[in-house]
């Protein structure tokens, strides 16, 4: 299933079998180097910790709530030794400016694309001032930097001579086509 993730956020967090809501959706860990969603932070309910973290490999079930086999998957951010380094690293993606290789500015990321099977960004989504871009895709990105994430130059148009002559005789075989039985009169 593919979702954009701002239609995510909100998203009630359950137990499998629960009735129970564990918390809410508040945000996204995206890998800059691999387009990898890590987890998503879970503004909790009741009297625990109020951000949590969920990894994305302990959601069982996607829909109109994520769904875990166990609550206990859910724990702080800063008790994952594994996304340590990630959390403690200044690139973002949700944000941040795009640029392209020459420079142009293409505007922020504001929303990306999951793909829910296999946890992969496919798609981001820019906004310069109150307008939405177009959507690129995670292929066209080349590096994601402190500063901006860094983009393929779009296709440019070649240049074709000037003056080009067309050679005589180069649409002679359109010319002998039959009329699709159609007579001239």
């Amino acid at each position: 299933m593919h979702v954009r993730f701002s239609s995510c956020i909100g998203l009630p967090l359950m137990e499998e079998g629960v009735e129970g809501v564990l918390g809410t959706v508040s945000g996204i860990l995206i890998h800059p180097d691999t387009a990898y969603v890590e987890g998503f932070f879970v503004y909790g309910s009741g009297h625990g910790p109020s951000n949590l973290f969920v990894s994305s490999m302990d959601i069982s079930r996607w829909g109109t709530r994520l769904y875990v086999r166990n609550a206990d998957v859910i724990a702080p951010a800063d008790d994952r030794i594994r996304l340590q380094a990630l959390l403690e690293d200044n690139r973002t993606v949700l944000g941040q400016k795009i640029v392209t290789e020459s420079g142009v500015r293409v505007g922020r990321c504001k929303d990306v694309q999951i793909n829910t099977d296999s946890m992969h960004i496919e798609w981001i989504f820019p906004k310069k001032c109150l307008r939405w871009g177009v959507a690129l895709p995670v292929s066209e990105v080349i590096e994601v930097t402190v500063a901006a994430i860094i983009i393929k130059d779009r296709l440019k148009a070649e240049k074709s001579p000037k003056n080009a002559k067309v050679p005589r005789g180069a649409f002679a075989e359109l010319s002998d086509a039959p009329l699709a039985g159609r007579t001239s009169q």
